[in-house]
């Protein structure tokens, strides 16, 4: 793994624009703007390299999910802040059928430089972002400045090929909505959204597109609807299951919730159980499970324990995104157990700085297999609203 730097390409923004990242620049506190897509750098990997990162993914989602069943069976809802038992057990009903259930993908976060062993920073399994940047530019960037080069990329055949696979479990004769929240105002959700509809609309799908805002609820028929009045039998939504269970429309939510076999009336793409995987409390069941595993950092949630003292810790909201919330605590530092939100206390290894930029991997799955990497820089230690997205190549 090595940075270096390049001159980017000359119109690279109207390019990457084109290429659907309409969210090239990020506006900044003092009101400037600066480069969100930054071509300035990239990042070159050995093939032997990514395959052995494309092995610990994989074995890191199998761990993931066998932790789920853990919760699941043992009960363990609460750790997760679920105490909602109506919630607990569509959770555990969706678990128990996951078969039946479409579940596209997701994005491991890791720390790694390099020489030692990735390590597990966070799983968003629920509602993932920087799919576009991954899948498309990024591939199109290599093509233009490495042909004939190599990049861990096949998210876009992969997601394709899971629409087929999995159309089958769909509702009959309806189309699939694709749903993001007008609330975003950069443009990242839709165009996360408008992607994935692109490719399940390859996979052959019949697709629609609605905002979450708009979707409607017929008390005549007890079902949800989209502004022509049409029922919504299946709906990729880009709004998280917390706050699809919490909202003004949780009700309706769970009643008509279709949890495999078309047991409801509206069946929703990420599933209920994808609420196990997306809560950083995982973080710790995960080391509870497989202690001292090489890929795993310290976790627990009833505060840091031993880490105050010997290696610092970050205390991670169960329901954080974008660092929103994280809080850093350098070891030998009074220990601090948070009020004010349930936490993961998780052991302090502080992403590599390559030319004083801190990076963070995002190895996606599609499915159950890996499927493509996305690399973001910031300034400091948490990757938050700020960082940029670097292209890779390998080789």
């Amino acid at each position: 793994m090595e940075r270096r730097t390049t001159a980017p390409r000359p119109d690279w923004q109207r390019t990457v624009e084109e290429q659907g990242l309409v969210y090239p620049l990020t506006r900044y506190p003092d009101d400037s703007l600066r480069p969100y897509w930054d071509e300035s750098a990239y990042y070159v990997f050995s093939l032997p390299e990514v395959e052995a990162l494309e092995e610990v993914v994989e074995e890191l989602h199998r761990m993931c999910l066998a932790a789920a069943g853990h919760i699941v069976t043992a009960r363990r809802f609460a750790d997760l802040g679920i105490t909602d038992p109506r919630v607990a057990e569509l959770i555990a009903e969706a678990w128990h059928r996951r078969s039946e259930l479409p579940s596209v993908y997701g994005r491991f976060d890791l720390r790694y430089d390099g020489t030692g062993p990735a390590k597990l920073l966070e799983y968003n399994a629920d509602t993932p972002t920087s799919l576009v940047e991954a899948a498309s530019p990024q591939w199109f960037w290599m093509e233009d400045r490495f042909p004939g080069a190599d990049q861990w990329n096949s998210l876009h055949e992969r997601l394709v090929a899971a629409w087929k696979k999995q159309s089958a479990l769909l509702p009959p004769g309806t189309p699939l909505y694709f749903a993001h929240s007008a609330a975003d105002e950069l443009g990242e959700d839709l165009m996360t959204v408008a992607y994935l509809k692109e490719t399940a609309e390859q996979a052959g799908l019949d697709t629609d597109w609605i905002s979450m805002e708009e979707i409607g609820w017929d008390p005549l028929s007890g079902r949800f609807v989209d502004n022509q009045l049409r029922f919504i039998r299946s709906c990729f939504k880009l709004y998280p299951w917390e706050w699809l269970t919490t909202d003004r429309f949780a009700g309706h939510v769970l009643d008509t919730l279709d949890n495999g076999g078309g047991t409801g009336s509206t069946l929703w793409i990420e599933p209920v159980w994808k609420m196990l995987l997306s809560n950083k409390a995982l973080l710790a069941i995960l080391w509870e499970l497989y202690p001292d595993h090489p890929n795993l950092l310290p976790a627990y949630l009833d505060g840091p324990r031993e880490l105050a003292r010997t290696t610092g810790y970050v205390a991670k909201p169960l329901l954080g995104r974008e660092g929103a919330g994280v809080t850093v605590h350098e070891p030998g530092a009074t220990p601090v157990v948070r009020a004010d939100e349930p936490c993961c206390y998780q052991e302090l290894a502080p992403l590599p700085a390559f030319d004083g930029n801190r990076v963070v991997l995002g190895a996606w799955v599609v499915e159950d297999e890996s499927a493509g990497l996305g690399i973001r820089e910031s300034a400091g230690l948490i990757t938050d609203e700020y960082a940029r997205f670097l292209p890779h190549v390998i080789l």
